[in-house]
């Protein structure tokens, strides 16, 4: 199936975009190329190929959770603009006046 200039005037209409003569001449060339590629992998033979459920066959990356001691609240606060003993004094975001 080929791509025509009034596939990609429409594309472009939907994507709310505009495009000069030349572009998209362009683009209707570009997605042929891009539909003619897609063929030539379909022409592979993939049938003792298992289909994955994601490419990268990694499985749970993460570190280990566990606890740890947390910095102090002294170190916290010491370059904090504001504070009141123990916590952030922050401007009030919620609510009115």
């Amino acid at each position: 199936m080929a791509v025509t200039r009034k596939d990609v005037e429409h594309i472009a209409e939907l994507a709310r975009l505009k495009f000069e003569d030349v572009e998209l001449d362009s683009f209707t060339d570009q997605l042929n190329e891009i539909l003619n590629y897609m063929g030539k992998l379909n022409e592979l033979n993939t049938e003792n190929v298992e289909p994955l459920s994601h490419p990268v066959e990694e499985n749970n990356v993460f570190r280990e959770d566990g606890e740890k001691p947390s910095i102090p609240t002294e170190e916290a606060l010491k370059n904090a603009p504001e504070k009141d003993e123990h916590f952030f004094k922050v401007p009030k975001v919620i609510g009115g006046n």
